[in-house]
C-alpha cells in the first residue's frame, strides 16, 4: 500500500510539476503579485485540477479526450486563455503598495485548468497506471485521486511561493514591472513552443 501511494504521488509530482505552462503561470502570478494575493489564482487552478481529476476518475475524461478535434479546440482554448493570463501579468501596472483590478484571480485559474487538456491527460494517465491494494474499486479511485489532489496542492503552492520569493526581494515599483514583463514573456515564449512544436497552428 505505502509503495503504490509513494509511486503515485512520484508519478503525480513528476507529471503536474514539470514546468509547463500552468506552473510558470503560477510563478509569474507569485513573482507579480506576491503569495497572498495569488492565493485564489491557485485555488482556481487547484479547483480546475479537480474538476480533471474527477472527470478522469469517472471516465468522463477519457471520453472528452476521444474526440480529436474537441481536444484540439479544449487545446487551443487553453493556449489562448494562458496568452491571456500573459497579458494581465505583463500589463498590470500596480505598484509594490496596492493592488487593482488587473489581478488574476480564482476564476482565471479555474477556467485555465479546466480547458487545459494535459490536466485530464495526465490525471488519466495516472489513475491508469495505478494500482492501489485495496479491494473496492471505488476506495482505491477514491484513495488514489485524494492522494493526487494532496500533491497537486504542494507542487502548485511551491510554483506559487518559488514566485513569491522573487517578489520580496523587488525592492522599486520599476524592478516589480521589469519583473512582471519578464515572466510574461517567459510564458509566452513557452506558450510559442508549445504551439509550434504541438502543431496546432
Amino acid at each position: 500500500m505505502q509503495e503504490a501511494l509513494l509511486s503515485l504521488a512520484l508519478t503525480t509530482f513528476l507529471l503536474l510539476g514539470s514546468p509547463g505552462p500552468a506552473p510558470l503561470a503560477l510563478a509569474a502570478v507569485g513573482a507579480s503579485i506576491g503569495v497572498r494575493a495569488g492565493m485564489s489564482f491557485l485555488i482556481g487552478i487547484l479547483s480546475g485540477l479537480l474538476v480533471a481529476i474527477i472527470a478522469s476518475a469517472t471516465g468522463l475524461g477519457a471520453l472528452l479526450l476521444s474526440f480529436p478535434q474537441l481536444t484540439k479546440i479544449l487545446q487551443l482554448g487553453a493556449l489562448a486563455y494562458l496568452f491571456y493570463v500573459a497579458y494581465k501579468i505583463a500589463s498590470n501596472n500596480s505598484g509594490l503598495a496596492e493592488l487593482n483590478n488587473q489581478t488574476l484571480g480564482f476564476k482565471d485559474g479555474f477556467i485555465l485548468n479546466l480547458l487545459n487538456p494535459k490536466a485530464y491527460a495526465a490525471c488519466i494517465a495516472i489513475f491508469a497506471n495505478t494500482n492501489i491494494p485495496i479491494e473496492s474499486p471505488f476506495q482505491a479511485g477514491l484513495v488514489a485521486a485524494m492522494t493526487l489532489f494532496v500533491v497537486a496542492v504542494i507542487v502548485d503552492s511551491l510554483w506559487l511561493y518559488l514566485g513569491g520569493l522573487l517578489h520580496r526581494v523587488v525592492k522599486t515599483n520599476k524592478q516589480l514591472k521589469y519583473l512582471r514583463v519578464f515572466f510574461a514573456s517567459l510564458l509566452v515564449l513557452l506558450l510559442l513552443f508549445v504551439t509550434l512544436s504541438s502543431g496546432l497552428i
